[in-house]
């Protein structure tokens, strides 16, 4: 849905477009059930102008995201919707619990801590890096784009932050397989 005037296509164009492709991945990752990713991008850029019709939108990026986030959380809102019926044969189902015990649960949100603690340790451009590939899902290509180095210097660093992060977990008696 192109904006209609010429200064807002400009300005869609300069500050919401080039954000795309990682807006699609973080979507993608953070919403895997959502049955239409295109559909979700196009109510976020709806919601995007509408929101620059109103007002300056003074982040761009920020905005993007978040309205994104938002308009999916409204979709599965208006999807859990449930009859009466169904909620009162819930208490005859029988129901295994498929949540991790409280020592895994732990065990879970120690090992998080001290990933977090590893990549905190990497060297700056090492860190930016990782969180490109590894968290926004950008390709190697849009990493060097947006650090404004080579591909040569992502895969170094993302060779660089793989082998600090295995070396500091190892260290610490965990297993480094799922590192990176």
């Amino acid at each position: 849905m192109p904006p209609h005037d010429p200064e807002t296509a400009d300005w869609f164009a300069r500050e919401v477009q080039p954000h795309e492709a990682s807006l699609r991945s973080y979507l993608r990752g953070k919403f895997p059930a959502h049955p239409d990713i295109d559909d979700l991008v196009q109510e976020t850029y709806a919601r995007l102008l509408q929101a620059r019709e109103h007002g300056e939108v003074r982040a761009p990026k920020a905005f993007l995201f978040t309205t994104a986030r938002n308009a999916a959380f409204d979709y599965f809102r208006r999807r859990k919707i449930a009859t009466i019926d169904g909620i009162a044969e819930l208490e005859s189902l029988p129901v295994l619990e498929d949540r991790p015990g409280i020592p895994e649960a732990v065990a879970h949100d120690q090992e998080l801590q001290l990933l977090a603690a590893a990549i905190e340790a990497l060297p700056n451009r090492c860190r930016q890096v990782l969180t490109l590939r590894k968290i926004y899902g950008l390709s190697h290509r849009e990493i060097a784009g947006q650090l404004g180095v080579s591909e040569h210097t992502v895969n170094a660093q993302i060779a660089v932050g793989v082998l600090r992060l295995r070396d500091f977990l190892k260290a610490r008696g965990l297993p480094s397989g799922g590192a990176a």
